[in-house]
């Protein structure tokens, strides 16, 4: 990413943050892991509540693990995780304790966060 400076945006490792996952995120990151690690930056967004964040964090990290420390960001008023699906691509993740890498997760991806059931709509 290029911040207002002209400077790239770096992760801790000192690869580069793509642009894709701070577009409307909300501002910092959620950071999961050892930062000894080489990294990922992800984008993950929940369509309930209209918000996305960016999560900085090893591919070896679980999809189940991203999940739930997005949800606890983004919608805290709800606790449970089993409620939601993760879907990369249209696709949903169905081995959620597989790692990032393993569901095919890179560095720019995103990931959508959404009920598992649809609701109804109330007028």
């Amino acid at each position: 990413m290029t911040s207002s400076t002209g400077l790239a945006t770096p992760l801790a490792d000192g690869s580069e943050v793509p642009f894709v996952v701070t577009l409307r995120a909300r501002p910092g990151a959620i950071s999961i892991g050892s930062l000894q690690q080489p990294r990922i930056s992800i984008r993950v967004e929940v369509p309930e509540v209209w918000d996305m964040v960016r999560v900085d964090t090893p591919p070896t990290e679980s999809v189940l693990t991203v999940k739930v420390r997005a949800l606890a960001a983004l919608f805290p008023d709800h606790d449970q995780p089993a409620d939601f699906v993760v879907k990369r691509r249209g696709i949903e993740l169905r081995n959620e304790l597989a790692s990032l890498a393993e569901n095919g997760v890179t560095n720019g991806s995103t990931l959508l966060v959404m009920f598992r059931r649809r609701r109804p709509v109330r007028s």
